[in-house]
């Protein structure tokens, strides 16, 4: 199936919507709805995800799967469908033997992306995810400030080229990171959203307060910011902190939690009560919802219906 590639990179879909478009539908309207998890959907699936290419594996071995999957997600009722490069910087590459490799597969992610909305009738977006250059759950292994201007740059620069509509700089956990991830998104010129993840305390993994990460990213002008990959339970804490700043702001909580082996879906969450929590996060003002690690197409279609039961004023 790796075969399918031919290194070219697909026109953007005539259903994409432009940035400015994306830039006021954050402001207004209905709230947009995100993907879910495309690692752990993987699995779900069959394909091996193991670390340290976790999801890369698929680019290489199994794209048909992953457009599938997004095809499913859009099929749900996903408008931001989020390109399969979160481990594609060299970083992860190298440690495979494959580092110059980054920026084809970071256009690969993009290219499946592109073909999986291309028939949609309504507008969907493409966003790359930008996350940590190292393990997101390990704050202590943030590269040197050199490291992440120069890795974050490269990364953002690959994703700007290959034609996506926004960046996602997702799952961090540490100030410092943020900013150097969220400087080199905004490089682009492309809107972005910049989202940490959190504990119940609302504090980052590194210990800092959620309220003075945002502070120090909202310098940088982000179009949204956001909380993800935390536990649907600690999403609580957060809203307070995301919906005091003048920013629109987004939630994706994942299902189940992080092991050796790369993460541990859990199914005690399904898609209906994952949609009423949704709700909760609609309810506070989120401007974008979806799921991250452990959710599926079944999580977002949930969302999309309850969504759509809010609007009409029927809950």
């Amino acid at each position: 199936m790796g075969a399918e590639y031919n290194g070219a990179m697909a026109p953007p879909s005539p259903h994409s919507a432009s940035a400015s478009v994306l830039r006021e539908r954050l402001r207004g309207g209905s709230p947009l709805l995100l993907d879910g998890a495309m690692g752990t959907e993987l699995e779900r699936r069959g394909i091996t995800s193991t670390l340290p290419l976790w999801s890369t594996h698929a680019l290489l071995e199994a794209p048909g799967i992953v457009r599938e999957i997004h095809s499913d997600y859009v099929a749900a009722g996903a408008e931001i469908v989020t390109a399969n490069t979160f481990r594609t910087q060299r970083r992860t590459l190298e440690r495979a033997g494959i580092a110059e490799r980054a920026r084809e597969l970071s256009t690969h992610a993009v290219a499946l992306a592109r073909e999986a909305v291309a028939g949609h009738a309504s507008p969907c977006w493409v966003a790359g995810s930008a996350p940590t250059l190292e393990d997101c759950y390990r704050p202590d292994l943030v590269p040197d400030a050199e490291s992440l201007e120069r890795e974050h740059g490269e990364h953002a620069s690959a994703l700007a080229q290959a034609g996506i509509d926004l960046i996602l700089v997702e799952t961090i956990n540490c100030a410092r990171e943020g900013v150097a991830a969220a400087r080199a998104a905004r490089a682009t010129g492309l809107p972005f959203c910049v989202s940490f993840v959190c504990d119940e305390r609302a504090r980052l993994l590194s210990g800092e307060r959620l309220a003075a990460a945002l502070d120090a990213v909202c310098a940088l002008e982000p179009d949204a910011i956001a909380v993800n990959c935390l536990p649907p339970a600690a999403v609580l804490g957060c809203l307070p902190k995301l919906a005091e700043r003048a920013i629109p702001f987004g939630v994706w909580a994942n299902l189940g939690s992080p092991s050796a082996d790369g993460f541990t879906r859990s199914d005690d969450c399904p898609p209906e009560r994952f949609a009423e929590l949704a709700g909760v996060w609609l309810d506070a003002g989120a401007r974008i919802v979806g799921g991250c690690c452990g959710t599926t197409p079944d999580h977002i279609r949930a969302i999309f219906e309850r969504r759509a039961a809010m609007e009409s004023g029927s809950r």
